[in-house]
């Protein structure tokens, strides 16, 4: 059995970013630190810097007065920047620079009075920051069958922006109803899915019809790694999403010959590492890396932490 590394995989620099910026924050700070939500959305990612000392927290009331609390990589709506002043904390802001690239453009978009229609997953933690820019003109259209009914108050004073973590075929699928239906639609300067989303579902797209079995490597919660395991699954052949070792089971293994693996954005390569001496355990012989688009991109950290 022979196993295909997707390259690139795994951390992108927002991830690496909003991680760094609470290992900084422990040193700089001392224990605990207080972060708002998972900082990605990766559980051995989490418990990592659990046992380093942040703590987690859904509510920033459980925060004590004074501390300091990080804002995940996903973004955070304006109102908890408000609730953070008012309940006196120490905000730091982790969020990826190209999710705020989003807020701005619905900030923008809102001050130009359009209505803005939000391509996403209306329960994804980034999708809920960026509505909390504009909530009574922003609504959240998830697929090409919600794109043909939405209704808006004026359809000459339209704009679209995306989650970053998206489907690249799904979203173009959304783009292009919306643009039919709105000719004059306002949309981002720029490609709001992210350059990692896309790189990782073009190294699985290069692959099809080359691979028996996809393993993604990845949480559950994490909206890029669901997307990746949906295309490998598009491609015709079985695909599942693991955490770790502990969730590959041999019997998806007969009968394939060749093994291809990628990760999630947020899934530190110490558990693609993992999944591999376990297929090694099972009778891979043969790991091969296939070359992919370079990341070359790094992103500053928070002023608070530098």
């Amino acid at each position: 059995m022979k196993v295909l590394l997707c390259r690139p995989r795994g951390f992108c620099a927002g991830v690496e970013r909003a991680i760094e910026t609470v290992e900084r924050a422990l040193a700089k700070f001392g224990r605990p630190i207080y972060v708002r939500h998972e900082i990605v959305h990766n559980k051995v990612v989490v418990q990592d810097l659990v046992q380093k000392g942040a703590i987690f927290v859904d509510e920033l009331a459980d925060v004590p007065t004074g501390a300091h609390v990080i804002f995940s990589a996903h973004g955070v709506a304006p109102t908890v920047f408000a609730d953070a002043q008012r309940l006196h904390l120490q905000a730091i802001d982790a969020t990826c620079p190209l999710v705020t690239k989003v807020h701005a453009e619905a900030k923008r978009f809102a001050a130009r009075g359009l209505t803005i229609l939000l391509i996403g997953h209306a329960d994804h933690v980034e999708v809920e920051g960026v509505v909390g820019e504009a909530p009574e003109r922003t609504i959240v259209v998830a697929t090409a069958d919600e794109a043909e009914r939405v209704t808006v108050p004026d359809p000459d004073k339209v704009g679209v922006v995306t989650q970053t973590t998206l489907s690249i075929d799904e979203a173009m699928r959304v783009m292009s109803v919306l643009k039919r239906r709105f000719p004059k639609l306002v949309t981002p300067r720029k490609e709001d899915i992210c350059y990692a989303t896309t790189n990782r579902q073009t190294a699985v797209k290069n692959l099809r019809g080359k691979v028996d079995l996809w393993l993604v490597i990845g949480d559950p919660m994490s909206s890029n790694s669901n997307r990746l395991r949906e295309l490998g699954a598009d491609s015709g052949v079985h695909a599942h999403l693991v955490l770790g070792p502990g969730e590959v089971d041999p019997a998806w293994l007969r009968g394939v010959g060749t093994v291809g693996i990628t990760s999630g954005a947020s899934t530190p390569e110490t558990s693609v590492e993992a999944v591999v001496a376990r297929l090694r355990e099972l009778g891979a012989t043969d790991v091969e890396e296939v070359a992919g688009e370079p990341e070359l991109i790094e992103f500053s950290l928070p002023l608070e932490v530098r």
